[in-house]
């Protein structure tokens, strides 16, 4: 009865542990519907309101179970040091880390390329989901990345310290 036991409560954790691990990297997520001219847009230096910018080959992952799991990779012919004459550019350098089947997203060499100065990132949609900007950023070689980054007021408010007057006001919790 022992080795029963012991081996039925292995078995449960494995699967619970596989069900787990699936849900994270696949579950969740779902491609995200193209727009065609919407799906990237930068904050102009003198504006509120994004603007589309050229691109192409965009491919997107997104799930509704968070609001950083967004990720999006494109091509675009414009230079980034064009983009940055015109739009904000963002100090937000810390991409997500996409899960491993969206082979196009790559955190760590993104934000390799952020740091050596070969990709510079740039404001897209501040508070797209409460406390939550998009940001995007460009390569040298034309290679553009997109990716949803918690502004202040989002570590703020889901690190519990007070929020302050510069931020909007919290979204009722709905019942």
């Amino acid at each position: 009865m022992g080795k029963f036991l012991a081996i039925l409560i292995i078995v449960c954790a494995v699967g619970a542990g596989g069900g787990m691990y699936y849900l994270q990297v696949y579950g969740f997520y779902e491609e995200v519907e193209l727009n065609p001219g919407q799906d990237v847009v930068l904050v102009p230096q003198d504006g509120e309101e994004g603007v589309a910018i050229v691109y192409d080959a965009f491919q997107a992952i997104d799930a509704s179970s968070s609001p950083i799991r967004y990720r999006a990779c494109f091509t675009t012919t414009l230079t980034r040091d064009n983009l940055a004459q015109t739009y904000t550019v963002s100090q937000q350098h810390q991409p997500r880390i996409a899960p491993g089947w969206f082979g196009c997203f790559d955190a760590q060499s993104i934000g390799a390329e952020l740091e050596a100065g070969t990709a510079t990132a740039f404001l897209s949609i501040k508070n797209i989901s409460y406390g939550v900007d998009r940001i995007v950023a460009v390569t040298d070689d034309g290679k553009g990345y997109v990716w949803h980054e918690l502004n202040n007021c989002g570590k703020k408010a889901y690190d519990g310290t007070v929020v302050g007057e510069t931020c909007p006001d919290l979204p009722e919790a709905s019942q």
